[in-house]
């Protein structure tokens, strides 16, 4: 079979590599039919594992595909069923585990793609616990964004800001992949959105999606705008993955009482934060990690029911590397995707 290994610091290379055995006890086995592309892949890809890593390791840490073969004792899948997967190896035996919140696992072996070996590669045996069984008319496509791109989102903006109808959001990075999905699902509950853009063509594009106000924060200070746009009040949830400089800025845009909610750091991981202001504005600061797998049930209920993914570019398995040159110079608005 193919994989796509990472062998030193941006380096892939393509490899054929034995087929796996018969999926085990409890497993199935997998054939990928699409990868989505994440900035973890881009840090992975650099060298910026958080955890101790052994290369080569397979790339690729949210996927797609179909039900090749199940092993004994599995019997809620079948072959040729369309699935998507969990990004982590948790071990499903922990109180967190029982209780729902993967992300949260005690004794979790790793992430895919990024400390263990991943998703880019034709198949591979997995745990049947962690496979999550696709609509039937939601495409494999759409099906390789669910685990991240779109349960992130869903963590973030139900199970930690609860985010309500009506409310008023800043999402920042309108064209990230889970920026995209965030307009979405808060317009969907009837929330007013104010987005960020880099640049104009993407401001329309936002609009497109939704977004009832978009500012460019290139040539506009993002938070004096909001504070404009908000009558001096604020928003009540700010949907933060960007870090750096501009984490202190978002703050200010919530109003008294208002939550942000962060998953990111690609502008920078280190942060200051004024302390007085925090506890004067009684602002609530949520970090959310990944998602649950529940998170990624709801997620593909919502695309079963028209929320379609924003899809920037798809390439073959043999151009992943373009895929993450899009991503790395954040030339995107939405989803890159890699096809076997």
């Amino acid at each position: 079979m193919r994989a796509l290994q990472l062998i030193g610091d941006r380096q892939l290379e393509l490899v054929d590599l034995p087929d796996p055995a018969a999926p085990a006890e409890g497993e199935v086995q997998v054939r990928i039919k699409a990868v989505g592309l994440n900035h973890l892949d881009v840090w992975g890809f650099r060298g910026m594992a958080f955890a101790k890593r052994k290369l080569p390791l397979i790339v690729g840490a949210e996927a797609s595909g179909e039900i090749a073969a199940v092993g004994p004792g599995v019997t809620n899948f079948k072959p040729g069923q369309k699935v998507t997967m969990y990004g982590a190896m948790t071990c499903g035996h922990c109180a967190n585990c029982r209780d729902g919140r993967d992300n949260l696992c005690e004794n979790v072996g790793g992430v895919f793609g990024f400390h263990i070996d991943g998703f880019a590669r034709d198949l591979m045996n997995i745990p049947a616990r962690l496979v999550v069984p696709v609509p039937d008319n939601v495409s494999l496509r759409d099906a390789a964004c669910a685990p991240i791109a779109f349960g992130t989102t869903q963590h973030m903006l139900f199970d930690n800001a609860k985010l309500k109808n009506g409310e008023t959001v800043l999402v920042h990075a309108a064209g990230s992949g889970i920026g995209s999905v965030a307009i979405k699902m808060a317009k969907a509950l009837g929330c007013t959105v104010i987005t960020t853009v880099g640049d104009d063509a993407k401001a329309e594009k936002a609009k497109a999606l939704g977004a009832d106000h978009v500012i460019n924060y290139k040539t506009d200070r993002f938070e004096g705008v909001t504070r404009k746009l908000t009558q001096k009040k604020g928003v009540d949830v700010v949907f933060e993955h960007v870090g750096g400089e501009g984490f202190n800025a978002s703050l200010f845009c919530l109003k008294r009482g208002g939550r942000l909610v962060t998953c990111g750091s690609t502008a920078g991981p280190t942060v200051t934060i004024n302390l007085m202001q925090l506890f004067q504005q009684q602002y609530k600061i949520f970090g959310s990690f990944g998602c649950t797998i529940r998170n990624i049930h709801e997620s593909l209920a919502k695309m079963a029911d028209g929320m379609s993914t924003i899809i920037d570019s798809e390439f073959a398995l043999t151009d992943f590397e373009k895929g993450l040159a899009r991503l790395e110079g954040r030339q995107v608005f939405g989803k890159v995707i890699v096809n076997f």
